[in-house]
């Protein structure tokens, strides 16, 4: 990555940050205008960093890809680059999400079985098993990604 898309990542993200807060500071007193600016925020600060990623990930210069080409033909290994790195990112998104999807089921239907249970105790196996279904969620995520990253 050239120093000049270094800058302008950085600048992306001081703006990213500075920009959503003044408008907050300086903008139109609402009862929306927070939720409007951590919005504005996450959306353009995420968006930055995900842009970052990917440049990082696939900018290697002409030299850079040579000398990896000659290294990767001496050992035999697979090439990396932005297929790797895509590959490492999908990972990360399938067990982050399906954790993060499997702690709302959980949360959700674990509360709606305990209030079950109490009003009736013969109905605990019934409840176990969809906070078990939503559990299942976050060991599929995980599966995923190890099928993922035994791809890469």
């Amino acid at each position: 990555m050239s120093m000049v898309v270094r800058v302008l990542l950085v600048a992306a993200l001081i703006l990213s940050i500075i920009v959503p807060f003044g408008a907050y500071f300086l903008g139109e007193k609402s009862r929306k205008r927070y939720k409007r600016s951590l919005a504005c925020n996450c959306f353009f600060f995420f968006g930055t960093l995900v842009l970052a990623s990917v440049l990082s990930l696939g900018g290697a210069g002409s030299v850079q890809a040579a000398e990896a080409a000659a290294d990767v033909a001496a050992s035999g290994a697979a090439a990396g680059g932005l297929s790797s790195g895509l590959g490492y990112i999908a990972a990360a998104l399938a067990t982050s999400l399906s954790g993060i999807g499997s702690g709302i089921a959980v949360a959700s239907s674990a509360s709606a079985a305990l209030g079950a249970i109490s009003e009736d105790q013969s109905i605990f196996g019934k409840s176990m098993i969809f906070v078990a279904m939503a559990e299942g969620i976050a060991l599929y995520g995980l599966i995923i990604s190890f099928m993922i990253l035994g791809q890469l």
